[in-house]
């Protein structure tokens, strides 16, 4: 059985107890790695002149304390999105968490389908390593 890291659970725990709560759960079945949960408002400012965040601190999810969002990706990671056996990886992993988090009533919104309507050909900006709170 998978399990996280000590990094990882470090990361975890700065975010709300539902996702803890899920990704505890996910762990159990998937491998996976925690890669960021709180961030302060320098990362996020960073992160927005880069391109990778759409949302000036503090209107981002992963502002709050505790976190109400959380980037994941499978483990082992690769950033090779052309390469379809990755991009069917991030799928995978959606695909589990969105599941899981139905089974435990736990609303989440992930970063793939940010309108929430399963048509993933509609976004505008992809961000396959986020979960959020909704």
């Amino acid at each position: 059985m998978p399990k996280f890291s000590r990094r990882s659970l470090e990361k975890l725990s700065s975010c709300d107890p539902e996702l803890q709560r899920l990704f505890k759960r996910v762990i159990q079945k998937v491998d996976c790695t925690i890669l960021v949960g709180h961030r302060t408002r320098a990362e996020q400012e960073r992160l927005y002149k880069l391109g990778r965040s759409r949302l000036h601190w503090p209107h981002s999810k992963h502002n709050s304390t505790p976190s109400r969002a959380v980037d994941v990706a499978p483990y082992p990671i690769s950033w090779d999105l052309r390469d379809p056996k990755t991009l069917k990886r991030y799928y995978y992993l959606a695909g589990f968490v969105l599941g899981t988090a139905r089974e435990m009533g736990i609303p989440i919104r992930w970063g793939g389908d940010w309108d929430m309507d399963s048509d993933l050909s509609d976004q505008h900006f992809y961000d396959l390593v986020h979960y959020e709170l909704v």
